[in-house]
This record gives C-alpha cells, structure tokens and sequence, in this order.
C-alpha cells in the first residue's frame, strides 16, 4: 500500500454543548476539522500511509492542529505555514426534527489565499500512489480552483489514482458555478465519492423515479446513475452514498462501489444508525474506500468496509472518526449489539 495524498483546508469546529442553539450558548467545544482532513487522519489510524497538503498561519491552534494530525500518524511536512488566520465553522447540532446548522467563517483564510504555483505537487506526490481532494477547495476561491487542477493534471501524469467528493456546500457557491467548475476538473478524476443526490444535482444527470423503492434508490438504481456518471465524466469507479433520514438523531445508511470497466455494482447491507455526530460520516467512507482499494480488495469487501467505518463514525463525537481496523471488521461481520467489551 503507497502513500495518500489528501488536499483540503482545516478549520476550527467550535460547537455548542448539549444541543443548544447557536444565538443561546455561552460557551463552545473546540475540535479541528475538515472534509479531506477527516479521511487524513482517518487513514491514519487505519495503518495506511498519509500525507496532508494545506496551509496554516503560525498561531497556536494552528501549531496544536500540526500536532494532532502527527499524533495520527499522518505526514504533515507539506502543510505550509502563512497567512491571516484559520478558517472557523460553528456546529449547532439538530435533533429530533429540527436539523443540525453551520455556519461558516473562513474568509480571508490562510488556505483561501493560496494561487496557483504556491504548492510543488511534484514533490508532494513523491512516493504517492494516490490523491484524493473534495469540491469545498475549489468553491472557496478562483486561486483554488486553479490548485485543484495543477494538482489533478500532476497527479494523473504521475501515474497517481485520483479520487473526489464533490461535497456541494450551497453556503459556499452556486448550484451552477458548481456544475460548470467540477465538471471541467472530473477530466483527471478516476473514482467519484458522492451522496445520491449531489450527483444527481451537480452534474445534471436525470433520475428515473420508477427505481425508487419507498424513498431509496434500487440496486438497479444505484447501477443505472453510476453508469451514466460514468459514461459522462469517464469515471473508472463511482461510490454512491444513500441516506435516509429518519430524524435529525436516526438514519438508515448504506452505499455502492460501481466498476464502469464491468458494469458491476456492489451494494452494501443497510445500517440503523442513532446519531451522536453525523458530520464527517461521508470523509469515513471515502477513507475506507480508499484503504480497501489501496489493499486490493474485492469491490464488495471494500464498499462493505467502508459503509461500515461511516457507520461507526456516526456514533463519534467531533469532525473525524476514532475508530481502528478491528473495530471497523467487527462491525462490517455483524457485531453491531453494542454490547460492552470487557
């Protein structure tokens, strides 16, 4: 298994305590996170080697984000040091029927002012077989859009595997800015990460109703949207995620691992799941994607794999899973009693 290349911003998470509102709470729980940083470090305690390309200016939350992502064992050599300040999101987690809300405060931020030649990506990709980035980089400026594409051109001429996860943030762009953007920059993309309905929205694809089933999509239905994603934007794999929403706190969750080269599909079993923190829940699987990939799994055990790491996530507090190999195989293999261990 090579090295992982993984490029994002960090933010500081400063959450409210015990669901309260946003305009109530007097104080805030503070945690480091971030879309690509999630599946970093995420992989890191799953044994596989990884790196992480960002920017951070030199204060001292910066300087303990440096620390924890070495203290999961993920190579933080290629994090550049500058700028003005963090980018900050505020978490008021939903419940019941009212939903979870964010707010975004990462303007002006240490990664939003990178432009294009600010990173050598030949030197970053040194000893790396993989690159995986997500839609949030290139809808936080036009510089990094640029990036992204300096880095996905580089990064295929390398010979590297390129993954996405689209991760529309209606926050941060438009729909159409979106659309246009990411389908320019899918051209050097080989495995698509994606929820159902962003991949229907963002690259304007058609859904058949007739394959639907009580609110979630068949297997045919799975198979015939991963084709046509394939078909369109030359993807060589495409991962579905589903989720039903039962409320703010319980959702039913499962995924897809398409193989265009076959016109195969593998579906993964349906997780229950009662929440303690949902965010992060995709940046899971995408890990576990890309670890059961990278180890050479059948495309069964890999989706299963990961929906289950995504699972567990869901029942971890803050951005990022904490969660190993075993745990993950134990979970995947049926033991989901929750019974103590002892």
């Amino acid at each position: 298994m090579g090295m992982v290349v993984c490029f994002g911003e960090v933010m500081m998470r400063l959450s409210t305590p015990e669901f309260q509102r946003l305009g109530q709470s007097t104080a805030f729980e503070l945690n480091y996170g971030g879309a690509e940083y999630n599946v970093a470090l995420a992989l890191g305690q799953l044994g596989q080697a990884a790196r992480y390309v960002s920017r951070l200016p030199e204060n001292p939350m910066a300087s303990a984000c440096m620390r924890q992502m070495a203290g999961f064992g993920v190579d933080n050599r290629f994090v550049l040091r500058g700028g003005e300040r963090m980018g900050i999101y505020f978490m008021e987690k939903g419940t019941s029927m009212r939903p979870s809300k964010v707010i975004y405060d990462r303007a002006h931020s240490s990664f939003a002012a990178l432009k294009a030649g600010d990173i050598d990506w030949k030197r970053a990709f040194e000893g790396a077989d993989w690159f995986h980035w997500t839609g949030i980089s290139p809808a936080l400026s036009d510089g990094l859009v640029e990036i992204c594409r300096e880095a996905c051109k580089t990064a295929h001429e390398m010979g590297l595997t390129v993954s996405c996860d689209p991760n529309f943030r209606s926050n941060l762009w438009s729909r159409d800015k979106a659309r246009r953007v990411l389908g320019e920059l899918m051209e050097h993309v080989d495995v698509l990460i994606a929820n159902e309905g962003s991949a229907i929205d963002v690259f304007d694809l058609d859904a058949d109703p007739s394959l639907k089933q009580g609110g979630l999509m068949t297997p045919e239905g799975h198979r015939q949207l991963s084709h046509k994603l394939s078909e369109r934007l030359g993807f060589k794999k495409v991962a579905l995620t589903e989720r039903e929403s039962l409320s703010a706190e319980d959702n039913n969750w499962r995924a897809s691992l398409y193989d265009a080269r076959t016109d195969a599909l593998s579906l993964s079993r349906m997780y229950k799941i009662h929440i303690v923190d949902r965010v992060g829940g995709g940046d899971a699987f995408a890990a576990g994607l890309i670890y059961g990939m990278e180890a050479g799994w059948a495309d069964q055990k890999t989706v299963d794999f990961a929906t289950a790491a995504s699972a567990l996530k869901h029942t971890v507090e803050g951005d990022f899973t904490l969660t190993s190999r075993d745990e993950i195989l134990s979970i995947m293999q049926g033991d989901g009693s929750g019974r103590i261990l002892r």
